[in-house]
């Protein structure tokens, strides 16, 4: 499952960006990927793992909805799931 949010833009800088990334690893746990940043600048790849994907997911709804909070907008969707 992949959401990717985006801040409007404020005067001349680029719009900053969230991308909330849930897949599976290797060893039959779960990762939440977040990647923040500016758009066409630097990001920052964050990384946590989680033993079941009802955790996972509930982590990624969390993150998700903080972000909202904070003015972001869900440009993009992509997963089996859509999160609640």
């Amino acid at each position: 499952m992949r959401l990717l949010l985006q801040q409007r833009p404020q005067g001349h800088e680029a719009p900053r960006f969230v991308q909330l990334m849930l897949q599976p690893d290797l060893l039959g746990g779960w990762e939440l990927l977040r990647e923040t940043g500016q758009i066409g600048g630097r990001s920052t790849v964050r990384r946590e793992v989680f033993l079941d994907q009802a955790a996972a997911l509930a982590a990624l709804e969390h993150a998700r909805d903080q972000q909202l909070k904070r003015g972001f907008q869900l440009m993009f969707a992509q997963g089996v799931e859509a999160p609640k």
